[in-house]
């Protein structure tokens, strides 16, 4: 698959990135645990049927140190016995934040009291913006048709 698009060689696009990596910036320097931050980016990447953005994240975690057994079962997270309450709680917000047009109301309260309690105010401003920026980066690089499958870990910082 070729790519429609090259943000990064369009001045409209690269101010758009550079406005998004400046966001992401933000969430990479909080106490947000990395690997939380690795689970919510490979889920909604999942869910968003974002290929690029899948080598990508799943290659940076199990670089960073994640299991394989964990980055395999991200897509089945109910059912798996490999992650955190605390975990199990940003992977809940993270898809009903995500499917947003898929229920009626939104993100529950429920889901939102959960993370709460495992989450203070800062690493949930962190999670939110997380699930906001990865959502846009996913629609970016689907509706452009980014290539995967060749992503290096570090590759872009």
């Amino acid at each position: 698959m070729d790519a429609r698009f090259d943000h990064r060689s369009n001045p409209v696009g690269a101010k758009v990135v550079k406005h998004i990596l400046s966001g992401s910036k933000a969430v990479w320097d909080s106490t947000l645990p990395a690997a939380t931050r690795h689970l919510v980016e490979i889920r909604i990447s999942q869910i968003n049927g974002c290929a690029v953005c899948i080598d990508m994240h799943a290659k940076d975690a199990a670089h960073a140190g994640e299991t394989s057994v964990r980055l395999n079962l991200v897509a089945a997270w109910r059912e798996a016995t490999v992650f955190t309450d605390a975990e199990r709680a940003a992977l809940e917000l993270t898809e009903q934040g995500t499917r947003i047009a898929d229920a009626a109301g939104g993100v529950t309260d429920e889901a939102w009291a959960n993370a709460a309690e495992h989450y203070d105010e800062d690493q949930l401003a962190a999670l939110v913006s997380l699930i906001a920026i990865m959502n846009a980066w996913n629609r970016l690089n689907v509706i452009t048709q980014q290539p995967a499958g060749d992503y290096q870990p570090g590759q872009w910082g």
